[in-house]
């Protein structure tokens, strides 16, 4: 509708123009302006063919003196081709518009011939205009299109990067979810297996753990899978957050860990033991994250290191929250507890994420150490 509008305009320009060209005949007169303004409302649907019969109008009209600036109709069709990607490759854009800016620049330094001049001088800015006007147009098409390619091409790639990062999410959380149970699972059966004979009681003991373990993991996962699969919004469960600390620490008790837990606020120069309610400073986010990097740090302790002593210390500070956790390695610990697993990768992007520090590694003689800092701002 737009470009029916644009050439209804110019076909009555043009013919306000043309109606002075006595030189030529009524019909030429009648013909020439709707010939260059009226097909332009078609330039979309057949671009090239379009800019092709309007320059061949517009030819005519500056050869005959009919119309000054008759090349306008002609550009404003090739804007159009060239935001197509008909002869783009084959069409140096960049020297064209070189060639349109030098020529605009010329006929504004030289200005118009003098009188005086040679015949041929006296018309040469008509041509010379025809090329400024269509090189710009042709320029102005290339550039847009290149822009409009960019753009496409920079949004599939946030659209993947956005797609990466789900993907790591949901396997980080997976990966949390799954081990850190199962490792309580597999250290508790091979307990049960072995004193299953000869200390009945204790594996009855091994046996309720595993069961608990596998009922809270169950959970977990039912809850992943259907905000994973539904398109609705899913329930607004509590996300697990510093609060269930203190749950980790008596599953790695039942494993078979001596855990020392410390969790501690230091705001100014209060600084005492965490109680509910002290953590507000932290948003869910940044909370999850320390849940899981103390749960995975704690399963490797009960999968490669049983049976230890490990100490577990949440230290906030107000600009920080500082996760510390060591194990003496008492118990023989696996090749795969060295650091090359995913669960410190998972560890280490999560502190990544909010620009904080991770170390893991193993102690001089014995032991494992695990430490991150993430910091955090405070709930406003």
């Amino acid at each position: 509708m737009l470009d029916a509008v644009a050439g209804v305009c110019l076909a009555f320009v043009f013919l306000t123009v043309t109606v002075h060209a006595t030189a030529l005949p009524p019909w030429v007169r009648l013909a020439l302006p709707l010939g260059l303004g009226l097909p332009l409302a078609a330039r979309r649907l057949w671009p090239l063919p379009i800019f092709c019969l309007t320059l061949v109008f517009a030819v005519f009209a500056a050869v005959t003196g009919a119309v000054g600036f008759a090349y306008v109709a002609p550009a404003y069709a090739l804007y159009i081709v060239a935001l197509s990607d008909r002869l783009g490759p084959a069409v140096p854009t960049s020297a064209i518009g070189v060639v349109s800016l030098s020529t605009v620049l010329t006929l504004t330094v030289a200005g118009t011939p003098r009188d005086s001049a040679p015949d041929w001088l006296l018309h040469i800015d008509q041509p010379l205009l025809g090329i400024a006007a269509l090189g710009g147009a042709w320029t102005v098409g290339r550039a847009v299109r290149e822009r409009r390619f960019y753009a496409a091409r920079e949004a599939e790639r946030l659209a993947a990067q956005a797609v990466a990062e789900e993907r790591l999410r949901i396997a980080r959380e997976l990966h949390d979810v799954v081990t850190h149970s199962v490792g309580l699972i597999a250290v508790k059966a091979g307990v049960a297996n072995h004193v299953m004979a000869t200390k009945p009681e204790e594996a009855h003991h091994a046996l309720r753990v595993i069961e608990t373990a596998s009922r809270s993991a169950l959970v977990e996962m039912r809850n992943l899978l259907g905000v994973l699969r539904s398109t609705a919004a899913p329930d607004l469960v509590p996300a697990p957050g510093l609060a269930g600390i203190q749950e980790l620490v008596e599953r790695a008790r039942q494993a078979g860990v001596e855990v020392e837990l410390e969790l501690s606020v230091e705001a100014g120069h209060r600084a005492g033991r965490a109680e509910s309610g002290e953590w507000g400073g932290l948003h869910d986010g940044l909370g999850l994250s320390v849940y899981r990097i103390v749960q995975e740090a704690l399963t490797n302790v009960a999968k490669h290191a049983v049976p230890a002593r490990c100490r577990v210390s949440v230290v906030a500070d107000g600009k920080q929250v500082r996760i510390e956790v060591v194990d003496d390695g008492r118990g023989r610990r696996s090749p795969a507890a060295d650091g090359t697993g995913h669960g410190l990768i998972g560890m280490r992007e999560r502190v990544m994420m909010y620009g904080g520090m991770f170390e893991a590694g193993s102690l001089p003689g014995h032991g494992f150490r695990v430490f991150a800092t993430l910091p955090y701002q405070e709930v406003s």
